[in-house]
């Protein structure tokens, strides 16, 4: 047996251990590369951001077709993925966001950043940014009616409850506040055109706004996510003092589920600001597929699907039969889970306003 075939058997080997058949950094399935600096395997999307971080970069190759010398095989054998996770993860905070490979590159980037090239999650008793209780900073925040984006003065406080933003660094009132319980921030880089751009999702008056924004920064713009989450967190300990950490996580900030476009149908007096609350299915809640009998379609689009709530139905109809199961998958996905105090509160708001 050649060297080279030794090798390249010995890697496969690795590869079958526990941890090392998902890459290190997003959990994608079968890493094709692997870092010989730090000893772990990672996927090819993250291999490209190893690469672009000097301390860290200089040894990642293709399982597959760089050359591998025995002691870089060696290193590879001694550490592998779970250990190293136990050292580069052992004091990651309960709310800070874990990318997988679905997520931005700015989140994976950063998260890999603050792994090994800050090294955030190894001292322990760590004071982190993000645990500070307040954030005061400029971001980049596009207008409502031109689309431009200018820079603003956002500040996070704990103590409040509350972000809030002004037109001036310097100004004393505030232009809007919005209350920490109700946001929901989620990256959305191709939407708002930047590949830091984040969307801040929340209530007032019992309607959803949205707030786009970016910073030049992706530690910044990540930073202020992560500040965010801390900040929901530690006031949900607070409302829900004998809820554990994991029963209180799923209520932090959420990626969409899905979003895209649906014709609606049926009658025209719903939600003229096109929004309507899931609850769960013990309270009235579900999706089905199809329109009721003699509903007639607004558009071309066939592919009907019926959302049932306590109050009324809503009709919608999808492009495709795809469409239409994907949709009925995710709606079914939410009706499906507990709702909590907060949601109960908000579905009771949401009636007594429609």
């Amino acid at each position: 047996m050649s060297g080279n075939e030794r090798i390249s058997r010995l890697l496969k080997e690795l590869m079958q251990r526990p941890g090392n058949d998902q890459c290190a950094d997003c959990g994608m399935p079968d890493p094709s590369w692997g870092s010989c600096s730090l000893g772990v395997f990672i996927c090819v999307q993250c291999s490209g951001i190893h690469r672009n971080i000097p301390e860290i970069g200089m040894k990642v190759k293709s399982l597959s077709l760089s050359r591998w010398e025995d002691q870089e095989v060696e290193f590879m054998t001694e550490n592998g993925n779970k250990l190293m996770k136990h050292k580069y993860e052992a004091t990651v905070p309960v709310y800070y966001y874990r990318p997988t490979h679905k997520d931005c590159q700015v989140l994976r980037e950063q998260w890999i950043r603050a792994k090994y090239e800050r090294k955030e999650f190894t001292e322990e008793m760590r004071k982190w940014t993000y645990e500070e209780g307040t954030r005061d900073g400029m971001l980049m925040k596009r207008g409502r009616d031109n689309g431009q984006f200018l820079s603003r003065r956002f500040v996070l406080s704990e103590n409040e409850g509350t972000l809030k933003y002004y037109i001036k660094f310097d100004a004393k009132e505030p232009k809007a506040v919005i209350k920490v319980d109700s946001i929901n921030a989620a990256f959305q880089p191709e939407k708002i055109g930047n590949p830091n751009g984040l969307q801040i999702t929340y209530l007032k008056d019992y309607s959803t706004r949205n707030i786009f924004l970016y910073h030049e920064s992706g530690k910044e713009i990540v930073d202020w996510f992560n500040s965010i989450r801390a900040v929901q967190l530690n006031r949900l300990k607070v409302a829900f003092p004998v809820a554990s950490d994991t029963e209180l996580m799923p209520k932090l900030t959420r990626n969409f589920l899905k979003e895209g476009y649906m014709e609606k149908t049926g009658p025209r007096d719903a939600f003229a600001k096109g929004e309507a609350f899931l609850g769960h299915r013990d309270q009235g809640y579900s999706a089905q597929p199809g329109l009721p009998a003699g509903t007639h379609c607004n558009g071309a689009w066939q592919h009907g699907i019926t959302i049932v709530t306590p109050e009324r139905s809503f009709l919608f109809t999808c492009e495709t039969e795809t469409e239409q199961k994907d949709w009925l998958k995710h709606f079914n996905d939410v009706i499906n889970i507990q709702m909590s105090p907060q949601e109960y509160s908000m579905e009771a708001q949401f009636r007594r306003k429609y």
